[in-house]
């Protein structure tokens, strides 16, 4: 008997919109997540030809003892724009392939999710089958960053807001909403989701 491929889930959010909160909901109703923000950074000390691609364009210096040099590369890489675009055009690809083996491997479950920041952004959310983008308001937001990092300032958090994707760009594109503003109540979304796709059937 084939076993058939989950449900692909996609859930995405600017920062302090609460995606991981929702996705840890997810995951204790027992779907799998692949969190792509965190893989990332593991790939690109763990697969071979990521490292390569990046001491390449980068230098050897990106690297130290095998390790990824971050202090190196937040100061060249993240402080430059263009240099960040194009280290995200080095790992998008190798993430999306690695999400790819992971998802195809999820066949105990109806459903798996994959969470990440730029999921619109790289264009990953299209290999999806629904997009579930969470929402809160700017001053919410920019509240719960300055709670999480006290080495930020509002202006830093309100600068970083405003280089992300607009959240009303995000929300044309998603299948589903999940509002966490502190008035509607999180949990239950979440299941009502939860109920919706371990029911789905795939075509």
């Amino acid at each position: 008997m084939t076993k058939t491929p989950p449900l692909r889930v996609g859930i995405t959010g600017g920062i302090g919109t609460g995606k991981s909160l929702v996705c840890k909901i997810f995951s204790v109703l027992g779907a799998p997540v692949y969190d792509a923000d965190k893989r990332a950074r593991q790939l690109m000390t763990e697969d071979e030809v990521l490292v390569r691609q990046i001491q390449e364009k980068f230098g050897k210096e990106a690297y130290t003892n095998g390790q990824l040099n971050r202090d190196y590369v937040s100061e060249v890489v993240f402080k430059d724009a263009a240099r960040l675009s194009e280290l995200n055009r080095l790992v998008h690809p190798r993430v999306a392939e690695d999400s790819r083996q992971w998802m195809a491997q999820q066949t105990h479950f109806p459903y798996a999710i994959k969470e990440a920041a730029l999921l619109i952004e790289s264009g990953a959310y299209k290999e999806l089958d629904h997009l579930v983008v969470v929402t809160a308001p700017m001053a919410l937001r920019t509240q719960r960053v300055l709670a999480r990092d006290p080495f930020r300032t509002k202006e830093e958090i309100e600068k970083i807001i405003s280089k992300q994707m607009p959240e009303e760009e995000k929300i044309k594109l998603a299948d589903s909403l999940i509002y966490n503003n502190e008035t509607s109540l999180v949990i239950p979304q979440v299941l009502k989701l939860h109920e919706r796709f371990i029911h789905f059937v795939k075509e």
